[in-house]
C-alpha cells in the first residue's frame, strides 16, 4: 500500500499528491486594528522590548468540566518549566496578569469579526458565548484563552469548487516569545489580549499549492476591509495536514504564506514515511502488543569517552542513560522529512518535554558518524544485552531530565507501531518541521463564568452588513475586465483606495489604468525616495483627482503632484501644477532643441522621442506626453 516514494519537491505532480490522499486545512490568525485590547482598556499595537518589571509563574493543569485533564496540558506540566513575564506598564494591566476580572467584549473588535464573518458567507450566531481554552506553554500568562465562536458555515470560491470555511471565532492574542532555554522560558507581553480572529477552512485543499493559494485568498478578503493588521506578526497561519492512513497533524505559527508548500510537502512525506516506517516493524515482528523497550544507567561505561557532550555531561555529574529498543536496528537512520531521520522524531521530544535543548541531546548505535568509540558501543550493547537486531539510544542530563528523556524515548518508540502521534508540529525555516506538543484535544475548552452571553441584535447584523465591501475576487474581476495591470490587481483589492478607485472611475470616469497606477505604483517609486508615502490619505488622494477631473491638472501631472505634497507637505494644484498653455510648450521646445545641438543623436526616432522627455521635464507635470507630442508635431507643420 506504501510503495510510493516521495520526489523532490520540485518533481511532485497533482496526481502524486492525490496518489499518498493528500489533505490540508488553515487556521488563520489575524490581528484587528482597534485601538484597545479585546477584554481590557490597554491600548493594542504598541510594541516595545522595553519592560518595567518580570514575573515568574508556573503552570499547572485544571480539570475539565467532565473531569478530565487535557493531554497538551499534561505534557506541558510535564516540562516544569519556569514561565517569565516582561511588563510594560503602558501595555499591560492587571487583568492580563488574572487578578481581575475581564472587561465587556470590545464592541469595535466585534463589529470588524463580523463584517469579515459576512465576507466569508458565514452565518452569524445571534448569542455570543465566551470560552476559555487552555494554554498550559505559558504564552497567557491565565494559562487560558478568552475566546468565542461568532460566525460559521461559510464558503469561498476556488477554482471550479467552494472552500468550506466551517467557523470563525474572536480571541485575544499570546505573548511574544523572547527565549525558551532550558527549563525557563521568557515572554514579552506587549502583543498580550490584542484582538484577532481565527479563521478555520475545512481540509479541502489538495496539494501544497492549493494550501497557499487559499492563504493568499483569505489574506486579501480580510484586508480588503482595511480594519486589520498588517506587518511581520500581524497574521499568522496553523496548517493542518494529513495524508491515507496519517492523521492530522497541525504546523503551528507558519509566519509567510509562501512558505506553506514546502512545509506541507515535507509533513506529508513525514507521514508517509512514519506509515512505511510501521509496516517495517511489523514486519519485524514489533507490534504495540510485542514492543519491548528497556532503559539502565551507563554513565560507569562512559566516564573515560571523549565525545564532548558525553564527556561534558560527566564533568557535570550529571547521568548517562540508555534505552534499548528491540528489534530497531538501523531504523533511528529512517527518512521522515527532507534531510531528516526518524532519531530527530526521538531528540524533538527529549528537547521540547525533558529540556534537554543543547543539541545533540541524544546518540545511537545506527548513527554513522563519530560519537562514542566502537568499543565503548560494545561495552553498553553488552551491559543491556542488546543483539544485532536492537538499536541503543543514549541520554545525558540530570537525574530529573534524564528520567523524563528516558520515558519519553520509549514512548516516541511505541508511538512508531501505531502510525502518527497527533501533533501540533513547530515550522522550521528550512521547510521542514519539529515536534512542539501533544495537539489538544476538546477537555481544553470550558465555558468561561466571568463573562455572561451577548446578544447579537438584529440591527446591528443588518448594518454591517449594508457596510461590508464587495468579495476581493469580484473586484478582481471587474479590475481585469478594465484591463488594469495584471501586477497591480491583487494589491488594488486590498487597497484602503480600493472604494476610492471604484468611485472615481465610475463617477468621475477616470482611466481605470491611470487611476490603479496612481494609487499602487506611484507609491511604491516614491517610497525608493525615501518619501512617506503613508502621507497620502485617501482623502488626498481624492482631492488629487478631482483635480484631474476638473481639468486644473493633466493625467501626467499625478505623479508630481503626489511627489510635490510629500516634499512639501501642501497640496499645491492650480498655482503650481495648472496645465501648460501652447506658448510654454513652444518655448519648452526652442530651450529643448537649442539644448539637443550638442548632442550626437544619428536616429529620428531617438530625436523626437529625447525632444519631447527634455520637454517634459522643463514642463514638470504640466502637459501630457501626448499632447506635448500632438503640439510639437502641430508648430512643426505651421511653420513649414
Amino acid at each position: 500500500m506504501y510503495d510510493f516514494v516521495f520526489k523532490p519537491f520540485e518533481e511532485m505532480t497533482d496526481e502524486d499528491y492525490a496518489a499518498v490522499g493528500f489533505k490540508s486545512g488553515l487556521e488563520i490568525h489575524q490581528q484587528l486594528l482597534t485601538e484597545k485590547k479585546l477584554f481590557c482598556r490597554c491600548p493594542a499595537g504598541k510594541y516595545s522590548d522595553k519592560y518595567d518589571a518580570e514575573i515568574l509563574r508556573h503552570m499547572r493543569p485544571t480539570l475539565s468540566e467532565l473531569g478530565e485533564y487535557d493531554g497538551t496540558a499534561l505534557m506541558e506540566f510535564k516540562t516544569k518549566k519556569e514561565i517569565i513575564y516582561r511588563i510594560k506598564r503602558e501595555t499591560v494591566c492587571t487583568y492580563e496578569m488574572d487578578d481581575t476580572p475581564p472587561f465587556l467584549i470590545n464592541e469595535d473588535a466585534l463589529d470588524i469579526g463580523l463584517e469579515i464573518g459576512f465576507l466569508y458567507g458565514c452565518n452569524v450566531v445571534d448569542e455570543l458565548h465566551i470560552a476559555r481554552k487552555q494554554y498550559l506553554d505559558g504564552s497567557i500568562p491565565t494559562g487560558f484563552q478568552r475566546t468565542a465562536i461568532f460566525a460559521l458555515d461559510g464558503k469561498v470560491p476556488y477554482k471550479d469548487r467552494q472552500i468550506d470555511i466551517v467557523q470563525v471565532s474572536i480571541e485575544e492574542d499570546s505573548c511574544r516569545e523572547v527565549s525558551d532555554i532550558g527549563h525557563q522560558r521568557v515572554y514579552l507581553t506587549d502583543r498580550l489580549g490584542m484582538p484577532l480572529i481565527e479563521t478555520v477552512t475545512g481540509p479541502d485543499m489538495r496539494t501544497p499549492l492549493e494550501a497557499a493559494e487559499v492563504g493568499q485568498m483569505c489574506r486579501r478578503l480580510v484586508r480588503s476591509t482595511g480594519k486589520v493588521r498588517t506587518g511581520i506578526g500581524a497574521a499568522r497561519e496553523d496548517v493542518n495536514v494529513s495524508v491515507t492512513g496519517g492523521t492530522r497533524i497541525e504546523i503551528k505559527g507558519v509566519p509567510k504564506i509562501k512558505k506553506i508548500p514546502i512545509l506541507t510537502y515535507n509533513e506529508s512525506m513525514r507521514q508517509w514515511n512514519l506509515l512505511k516506517f510501521r509496516e517495517e516493524l511489523k514486519k519485524r515482528g514489533v507490534t504495540p502488543e510485542t514492543f519491548e523497550a528497556y532503559s539502565d544507567d551507563i554513565t560507569k561505561f562512559v566516564r573515560t569517552a571523549n565525545y564532548q557532550p558525553v564527556k561534558d555531561a560527566v564533568e557535570k555529574e550529571w547521568v548517562v542513560k540508555c534505552v534499548l529498543l528491540k528489534k530497531f536496528s538501523g531504523l533511528l537512520n529512517w527518512q521522515t522529512q527532507t534531510g531528516t531521520y526518524f532519531s530527530k522524531e526521538i531528540s524533538d521530544r527529549v528537547r521540547v518535554i525533558a529540556c534537554l535543548s543543547t543539541i545533540p541531546n541524544i546518540i545511537h548505535s545506527d548513527a554513522t558518524g563519530e560519537t562514542l568509540t566502537s568499543f565503548e558501543w560494545q561495552k553498553i550493547k553488552k551491559a543491556v544485552n542488546a543483539s544485532d537486531e536492537d538499536t541503543v539510544v543514549v541520554v545525558w542530563g540530570d537525574e530529573r531530565d534524564s528520567n523524563t528523556a528516558v520515558n519519553e524515548i520509549i514512548i516516541r518508540a511505541k508511538e512508531a507501531t501505531v502510525g502518527i502521534p497527533s501533533e501540533t508540529r513547530q515550522a522550521f525555516s528550512d521547510g521542514t518541521n519539529g515536534f512542539e506538543r501533544i495537539l489538544p484535544g476538546p477537555d481544553r475548552m470550558y465555558p468561561d463564568t466571568d463573562l455572561p452571553p451577548k446578544i447579537i441584535a438584529d440591527e446591528r447584523i443588518e448594518r454591517i452588513r449594508s457596510e461590508i465591501p464587495e468579495p476581493v475576487w469580484e473586484r478582481e474581476k471587474w479590475y481585469r475586465e478594465l484591463n488594469v495591470p495584471a501586477d497591480v490587481v491583487e494589491e488594488l483589492s486590498v487597497s484602503k483606495y480600493a472604494e476610492l478607485f471604484k468611485y472615481v472611475v465610475n463617477e468621475w470616469k477616470i482611466n481605470p489604468v491611470l487611476a490603479s497606477v496612481a494609487f499602487i505604483q506611484y507609491p511604491k517609486r516614491l517610497l525608493k525616495k525615501k518619501l512617506k508615502t503613508g502621507m497620502l490619505s485617501i482623502e488626498i488622494m481624492k482631492q488629487i483627482f478631482m483635480a484631474l477631473k476638473d481639468g486644473k491638472i493633466v493625467k501626467d501631472g499625478v505623479y508630481h503632484v503626489m511627489e510635490n505634497y510629500l516634499f512639501t507637505g501642501i497640496l499645491e494644484l492650480e498655482q503650481v501644477f495648472e496645465p501648460a498653455a501652447n506658448e510654454e510648450i513652444l518655448f519648452a521646445k526652442e530651450q529643448s532643441q537649442f539644448e539637443m545641438k550638442n548632442m550626437s543623436i544619428t536616429n529620428p526616432v531617438n530625436k523626437q522621442k529625447i525632444l519631447i522627455g527634455l520637454i517634459m521635464g522643463k514642463l514638470r507635470g504640466r502637459a501630457n506626453g501626448a499632447d506635448v507630442e500632438k503640439q510639437i508635431n502641430f508648430i512643426s507643420e505651421e511653420t513649414k
